[in-house]
């Protein structure tokens, strides 16, 4: 009914939008921090439309972090500064490996597999990347693999990391749509472990045409019986996934508790083993301190943002617009789609959320998509724009960690983007993959 209204009418924007967004690009160009960019932007939006008092951003902005929610973000990327910190992200590798040993591509599936949970866990695609990448990206060239392959190989599975629970991004997108992210986590375990079981079967299949790497020689005992050994030697390494995936999805532990006892139980473990002393911990809060630095600013402007962006009607504006062109639910997705991938490839998740979450709910809620169905689609397609060629932050990352030319990196990363998106396409049009696992009121 509002919707049907709304398009009634054209909202006319001026130079007090125009202006600020051609300013955000410019800064960004200019490889100026995101968060100034967004909060630039957003203050001469403000100024130029006095859509709000400008005594109010002040309020605003603290309103925008002052959410209990929001405090599991810090304790996750701490928790996965700590498992590098510990060695209990190297007990994943060689549990996986053991895992995956018994067929060809064996390590290349380890190397997945590690990539997803220890992104995660971390709350960043970047540091998962070249975490993981430092431990594999050797190994995996001495299995057979050329370097650029096992680049891209890494860059894919380090995408996961906002994919599969508990990821930091659907904290932040149920923050600025208000859902739960609890809601959240639940919904995006059977997407996320789709994306992930996309790119393992395309590396196996990568595998088979390219014979990159031998394995599969081994007999069951055999298998069973390094799988043991691995296990034995590093399975307290699990306790902190457990904690963390148990806590949340039996509902007895918050978000923010998960976090928090992941740390705990993290540190305590690294105290036994005598990997961590307490020297470690200035290096380490500060290396975390860094990355929350990045994500709060954002996060901070996301709310002031929000709110000019609505008093000027910029989502009824861009529904009307879009709408416009074509009013088949088909083709409006498909371009809700392509904007995530091609803004994937471009900025990190947190400003994309706070940019264009609040833009283009709307739409998906014109076209009748179910909400936490929308919010699964979009962090799925920005995770993929993270290693589409040429511009993919994942990309990036890796060659930087190796010295790989992007573009070699970026040709070899052209089937898991192909199969990842064949995901993204079902999650965006078949409502029941994001749905089966909730409660009934949500679907």
């Amino acid at each position: 009914m509002l919707w049907s209204q709304l398009q009634d009418q054209a909202v006319t924007l001026g130079w007090d939008f125009y202006l600020p967004v051609l300013m955000f690009v410019v800064l960004c160009a200019l490889a100026v921090p995101v968060w100034v960019s967004i909060g630039s932007a957003a203050i001469l939006m403000l100024i130029m439309s006095e859509a709000l008092p400008l005594s109010l951003i002040g309020e605003s902005l603290f309103d925008g972090i002052d959410a209990f929610a929001l405090t599991a973000v810090p304790l996750f990327i701490l928790t996965g500064d700590v498992l590098v910190r510990t060695g209990l992200s190297r007990k994943f590798l060689d549990i996986a490996d053991a895992l995956t040993c018994w067929t060809k591509g064996g390590f290349g599936s380890a190397t997945v597999l590690v990539c997803g949970m220890f992104s995660s866990i971390s709350g960043s695609d970047a540091a998962g990347a070249a975490a993981v990448g430092r431990m594999t990206i050797s190994r995996l060239v001495e299995s057979g693999y050329p370097r650029p392959y096992a680049c891209a190989l890494v860059a894919a599975g380090s995408c996961t990391g906002i994919l599969i629970p508990p990821s930091i991004s659907y904290i932040i997108i149920g923050l600025v749509l208000g859902i739960s992210a609890s809601i959240l986590f639940l919904a995006a375990v059977i997407p996320g472990l789709t994306i992930l079981l996309s790119i393992l079967i395309t590396n196996i299949v990568m595998n088979r045409l390219n014979s990159y790497e031998s394995g599969g020689n081994i007999t069951v005992v055999e298998w069973w019986q390094n799988l043991i050994k691995a296990l034995k030697s590093g399975w307290y390494a699990f306790i902190v996934p457990g904690i963390i995936f148990y806590g949340i999805f039996s509902g007895s532990l918050t978000p923010t508790e998960a976090g928090a006892t992941a740390v705990v139980v993290t540190i305590i473990i690294g105290f036994i083993l005598g990997t961590l002393k307490l020297s470690d911990f200035p290096d380490m809060l500060l290396s975390s301190a860094k990355v929350n630095g990045v994500i709060l600013p954002i996060i901070a402007f996301s709310l002031p943002l929000a709110q000019v962006l609505a008093i000027l009607g910029v989502p009824q504006g861009f529904v009307y617009s879009v709408t416009s062109l074509t009013e088949s639910p088909a083709i409006l997705i498909l371009m809700m789609v392509a904007i995530l991938v091609i803004a994937g490839c471009v900025m990190e998740a947190t400003p994309n959320i706070v940019i264009l979450a609040p833009i283009l709910k709307p739409l998906a809620d014109n076209i009748g998509m179910n909400e936490i169905q929308f919010c699964v689609m979009m962090i799925t397609a920005l995770g993929v724009g993270f290693i589409t060629p040429p511009l993919g932050l994942n990309l990036f990352v890796v060659s930087g960690l190796t010295g790989e030319s992007i573009l070699n990196i970026a040709w070899r990363a052209i089937p898991f983007v192909f199969f990842m998106m064949l995901v993204v396409l079902l999650i965006a049009f078949v409502p029941e993959i994001s749905t089966t696992m909730l409660p009934e009121i949500y679907k």
